[in-house]
C-alpha cells in the first residue's frame, strides 16, 4: 500500500473494530483527559520509572501531568456517570511517553482504546477474566475476517481459532533457561494467540514477568494478549488488561512495592473507603492492531510520530514509509 491507501485502510480498520468492540462488550464512548494534577492520584505509573510530560497552566497555579494512560481514570468516571453492573464505557486514549526506547514496535506516541466496565465483587475471578478474554479474542477474529477481505494483498489468516491461557509462572518452570520475552517468543510461535496471566509480583526465581503498577490491576487477576507475528517471528502484545484492585490487593500490592504513601491520594482513598466500584478494563493499542492487521514492519507506518534519522533512514533503505 502507498500513503493515501494506508490512510484510508487504518480508517477502515479502527471504524470496524472500535464497532465491534463496544458492541461484544457493551461500552459507551465518552470523553476523557489528556493531562490530569499529579496530586489526584489518577494517572497510570506504568514501571514507576518513567517520567511523565508536565507543565503548569498558564493561571499560574496549577501543575498538570499528560497522562500515561487512564487506568484508573476509567474506574473513577465509572462512578461519576453512574454505570452499574455489567455496563461500561470506551475512550480514544492518547498519550506521550518520553522516557519509551524507540524502535519498530515502540514510539513515544501512544494511541489505544481505553476500556473499562463494572463487575460485582463475586465476579472478580479467574473464570471471569477469561470470559472477558475470549469475548476480546472474538473481535480480533472477526476483524481479520473483514481486513483480509477487504484487502486481497494481504497474508493470512494467523490467528487460531481459540486463544490459549497460561500464567508466567507456568512460563518460567517450562522454559526456566529463557529470559521473560524470549518465552513469549516461544510460546507465541506454539500457540499463535496467548493470554499470559499474572503480570507484576515477582516469580519463583525471584524477577518478575514484567513491571504493572501496584494500583490498578491485581497482579493474580491480570494479564496480557499476545499474538505471534510473522513478519518478526516473535510474541506481539495487542492488549494489557485486569481485573482491578480491591481494598486488600491494593493495600498488599502497594506495600510489596513500597509506595504505600499512595493511600494518601483522592484515589486510593476513594477506593479504601470503598466509594469505588469494582472493575475490569484494560488497553488495546490502535497502532499496534493497525500494525499486525496491515502486516507492517514499523510502527510508523501507521501513526505519526518523531524517529531518529538514523531510523529514517535505514527505514528508507528496506522501502518502509513512515507516516
Amino acid at each position: 500500500m502507498d500513503l493515501l491507501e494506508t490512510e484510508v485502510a487504518l480508517k477502515k480498520l479502527k471504524d470496524y473494530f472500535e464497532r465491534a468492540l463496544t458492541y461484544e462488550l457493551h461500552l459507551t464512548r465518552v470523553s476523557a483527559p489528556l493531562f490530569v494534577q499529579p496530586e489526584t492520584g489518577l494517572n497510570d505509573n506504568l514501571n514507576g520509572v518513567e517520567e511523565p510530560v508536565s507543565f503548569t497552566v498558564k493561571d499560574g497555579d496549577t501543575f498538570v501531568e499528560i497522562v500515561h494512560s487512564l487506568a484508573k481514570w476509567k474506574r473513577n468516571a465509572l462512578k461519576r456517570y453512574n454505570f452499574s453492573i455489567g455496563e461500561g464505557l470506551y475512550t480514544d486514549m492518547n498519550a506521550i511517553r518520553k522516557d519509551e526506547e524507540l524502535d519498530n514496535l515502540h514510539s513515544i506516541y501512544v494511541d489505544q482504546w481505553d476500556w473499562e466496565k463494572i463487575i460485582a465483587k463475586a465476579d472478580r475471578t479467574e473464570e471471569k477474566l477469561k470470559e472477558i478474554v475470549r469475548s476480546i479474542f472474538r473481535v480480533f477474529k472477526s476483524t481479520e475476517s473483514y481486513i483480509t477481505f477487504e484487502y486481497k494483498q494481504l497474508d493470512g489468516p494467523y490467528l487460531p481459532e481459540e486463544i490459549t491461557f497460561i500464567t508466567t509462572q507456568e512460563l518460567e518452570d517450562m522454559y526456566p533457561d529463557l529470559t521473560p520475552k524470549e518465552r513469549e517468543d516461544r510460546i507465541a510461535r506454539e500457540k499463535k494467540a496467548v493470554f499470559i496471566q499474572k503480570i507484576g509480583g515477582r516469580l519463583k526465581s525471584g524477577i518478575k514477568h514484567d513491571g504493572r503498577a501496584p494500583d490498578y490491576d491485581d497482579w493474580e487477576l491480570n494479564g496480557d494478549i499476545v499474538f505471534y507475528y510473522p513478519l518478526f517471528d516473535s510474541a506481539f502484545e495487542m492488549s494489557s488488561m485486569g481485573i482491578r484492585v480491591d481494598e486488600d490487593s491494593l493495600k498488599l500490592q502497594l506495600g510489596i512495592e513500597g509506595c504505600s504513601e499512595r493511600l494518601k491520594m483522592d484515589f486510593h482513598k476513594d477506593l479504601m473507603e470503598g466509594k469505588l466500584p469494582y472493575t475490569v478494563g484494560g488497553g488495546i493499542g490502535q497502532s499496534r492492531i493497525c500494525m499486525y492487521f496491515l502486516q507492517k514492519a514499523h510502527i510508523g507506518e501507521v501513526q505519526s510520530s518523531i524517529w531518529p534519522s538514523s531510523m529514517i533512514q535505514e527505514c528508507e533503505k528496506e522501502g518502509i514509509i513512515l507516516l
